[in-house]
């Protein structure tokens, strides 16, 4: 893959962002992970992508995600799963993800659990918790009421391994003022799971607002993969 295509290009353009908004907001760039949404991309993107250094992958479908996930075995790529995920979907999810980034409820947590079967020697897999940071309930992610309980709830799983929060921002809020109400919510996992401080916040339009408020995972698509191919 050449490094002066536009896809380098734009990966690099999006980094060197990346990099001067983590340090405006005092932060080391090294700490952030930049993963790459590739939603409706071939899976010849993923492996270009992979040609330039990139280990981070996001999808958002789950069939998307084990079809990539199939053809693209032979790459050292960690696979996130970034979606809202369906509890009878949990197998599918679990054999082809590294992270899920979804989990808002109970019961997703104990299909992905129970996903592994009873076999002895079980690798952890990493989730997070969604939060919904909007007053609708039908959006995804779960109600800062359920925060506390939840993470309980997922903690006492015995092959997830909590890391942290995701959210989405929403469309009628600032984004710092949200992502600021997540860093607490944040903040509110770790006094039960001192481990999870991944915080997983931030796209193309504002991932400097997630960084300011401690993001370290950011889920940019478009700004570096261009424009969606149009669905069939």
């Amino acid at each position: 893959m050449s490094q002066s295509s536009p896809l380098a290009e734009r990966l690099r353009e999006v980094d060197r962002r990346i990099a001067d908004a983590a340090r405006a907001a005092g932060r080391d760039p090294g700490g952030v992970t930049r993963i790459v949404v590739t939603k409706f991309h071939p899976a010849s993107l993923v492996r270009e992508l992979s040609q330039l250094g990139v280990r981070d992958v996001g999808e958002n479908r789950q069939q998307e995600l084990a079809a990539k996930h199939a053809e693209l075995a032979d790459l050292d790529v960690r696979w996130h799963f970034v979606g809202q995920a369906q509890t009878k979907k949990a197998r599918a999810i679990r054999r082809a993800a590294s992270v899920v980034h979804s989990v808002d409820r109970a019961r997703l947590a104990d299909a992905l659990d129970a996903a592994e079967g009873d076999a002895a020697e079980v690798a952890p897999l990493d989730v997070l918790l969604q939060i919904n940071l909007t007053d609708d309930p039908a959006r995804g992610g779960a109600e800062p009421a359920q925060i506390a309980s939840l993470a309980e709830h997922v903690a006492g799983c015995r092959t997830l391994r909590l890391r942290g929060v995701m959210a989405v921002a929403p469309l009628d809020e600032p984004p710092a003022s949200a992502f600021e109400r997540l860093a607490g919510y944040a903040a509110e996992v770790r006094r039960i799971v001192p481990e999870a401080e991944w915080i997983s916040a931030g796209m193309t339009g504002d991932f400097t607002e997630a960084l300011a408020a401690g993001a370290t995972h950011l889920r940019i698509g478009t700004a570096i993969t261009g424009n969606r191919p149009t669905r069939a």
